[in-house]
């Protein structure tokens, strides 16, 4: 073994010598100086603030606790050649982004993660260009040099700008992704982590791109939402022949996504909100779709060394999380018109069939629509949503002074029960309500219908749409809670509230 990891060493070093090293030394020999340390700290100090550096004594700091760190002294001589290399390169690159200390701080984490792999410090070593990038990207985003950081594979996807940045074909993506899970076939963990790779490399390849400001924030969900059906659809397909029991080639069972997935507003993070339906007679049919919609929701959310695929959410099943994980058609319609709560109807505004058997999607299309368009008792509709408004405040007390962009009063949940509201009250008279096509089109057609002014449709509109770009981009800052200085928002909470008062006559 050892012979043969030598001769593979051998071949190593030399696809990769850093014939460029020398070059590199000779372009960045102030930034290697500050690097290596042979300044005095006054001088090292002096040509960081020169470079756009601000808080030099501390950057200095960093850097001569890692020159000294063991587990860069620890490192192979031909690892810790490369990593001097690169670090004069990242000090200079830092230095042309708005915050340079930050760039550095970052960047200089994620190589010390990826250090003792010695492929991933050639790769960064033999192409300034990805290494560049990587520099921008890390720099943009507290959250994205964590992902890097987590899945360092996703390196390999910098090296072609051109795919990084070309628009998504799912079609070939799915093509490509079912080629590499046959090939597979019999290795479940490999498939696992397989699959697990390919949507993290399709995230990382969406996130360069927003961050390169080429995708709307509208884009980017349809994008995040397409990936997930996609992948859905692939776990369905890969794992119905493995269930004992099955009675059927082509299982007659139906993925809904309600929520973010529904709605087609995925952010990077979001979760699935899914349930399971099937329309099949067969004896035990029931059981084997059961057993599938175990596994479909235990290989989405499982760990692996590749990470998760999707945290999930199936309580929004009948019944909740008391009732059965995958729901008959029939069933489904019986609990829908005879015992759900008005927040699951609300909930139903933003579900829509996503994967599986086509003929079970159109029956829940069909239930749907009918649920939708029952006339209801507008003052108990008002009296019911505004309870479970009050209630889902008393869930996320809000005790900072920076406003919560999702929960507080004025923010997108205020939004979203408004546009739900609409829909449940007058659907029966226009069917278009029913259609799923978000809650931006949504507050426009309701102000074409007259059931709000054309201009409170378009404040709230404008409200969302702001809510939900400083939610993304405070996601990307690496932030788990969506809030702001209640100044920067406040005209647009003032819009909502007014809405929301004409509406159901309460602020």
């Amino acid at each position: 073994l050892e012979r043969h990891r030598g001769i593979v060493q051998q071949h190593f070093d030399e696809v990769f010598r850093d014939a460029p090293a020398e070059n590199a030394g000779a372009d960045y020999k102030d930034e290697s100086e500050i690097w290596l340390g042979v300044l005095p700290e006054q001088e090292t100090v002096r040509r960081l603030q020169e470079l756009g550096y601000q808080d030099t004594a501390e950057t200095v700091r960093r850097l001569t606790a890692q020159l000294a760190s063991s587990r860069y002294k620890q490192l192979p001589a031909s690892s810790r050649q490369r990593f001097d290399t690169l670090m004069p390169i990242v000090i200079s690159k830092s230095a042309e982004e708005a915050n340079p200390d930050q760039a550095l701080l970052r960047t200089t984490d994620l190589l010390d993660n990826i250090c003792r792999r010695a492929s991933y410090l050639a790769l960064l070593a033999e192409s300034p260009a990805a290494l560049s990038l990587v520099v921008k990207l890390v720099a943009a985003s507290p959250w994205l040099s964590q992902y890097l950081s987590q899945h360092p594979i996703l390196l390999d996807e910098l090296l072609d700008t051109r795919q990084l940045y070309a628009p998504p074909d799912f079609t070939a993506m799915y093509r490509e992704l079912k080629k590499r899970l046959a090939e597979n076939e019999g290795d479940i963990e490999r498939q696992m982590d397989l699959m697990r790779h390919f949507k993290h490399a399709a995230v990382f390849r969406f996130a360069a791109q927003d961050i390169a400001g080429e995708l709307r924030l509208e884009k980017l969900s349809d994008y995040l939402s397409a990936l997930a059906d996609l992948i859905l659809q692939a776990t369905l397909e890969l794992l119905w022949p493995t269930i004992r029991g099955k009675h059927r080639d082509v299982p007659q069972f139906a993925v809904i996504g309600y929520g973010k997935l529904g709605g087609k507003e995925l952010g990077y993070a979001s979760d699935l909100d899914i349930i399971f339906l099937y329309d099949d007679d067969a004896p035990g049919a029931g059981e084997a779709y059961a057993r599938l919609g175990q596994r479909i929701n235990t290989w989405l959310s499982s760990m692996t060394a590749a990470g998760t695929l999707y945290e999930t959410d199936i309580e929004l099943r009948p019944d909740g999380a008391s009732g059965l994980l995958v729901s008959s058609v029939e069933a489904f319609r019986d609990y829908q018109l005879s015992k759900a709560w008005t927040w699951e109807h609300q909930a139903l505004t933003r579900a829509r069939f996503c994967v599986g058997d086509r003929k079970v999607g159109a029956a829940f299309e069909a239930i749907r629509n009918e649920v939708l368009m029952q006339q209801r008792d507008l003052d108990k509709l008002r009296q019911e949503i505004t309870a479970m408004r009050q209630k889902m405040l008393d869930a996320h007390p809000n005790t900072s002074e920076l406003f919560d962009l999702k929960h507080d009063r004025g923010g997108i949940i205020d939004v979203e029960f408004m546009v739900q509201y609409l829909v449940l009250a007058y659907a029966h008279a226009h069917p278009e309500l029913t259609g799923n096509i978000g809650n931006l089109a949504l507050l426009k057609l309701l102000g074409e219908l007259g059931y709000i002014s054309s201009q409170q449709a378009k404040t709230a509109a404008a409200a969302y749409r702001l809510y939900r770009r400083l939610q993304h981009s405070i996601r990307l800052q690496g932030e788990t809670r969506a809030r702001v200085p209640r100044k920067q928002v406040e005209t647009h909470v003032r819009a909502v509230l007014a809405l929301w008062q004409a509406l159901f006559g309460q602020g």
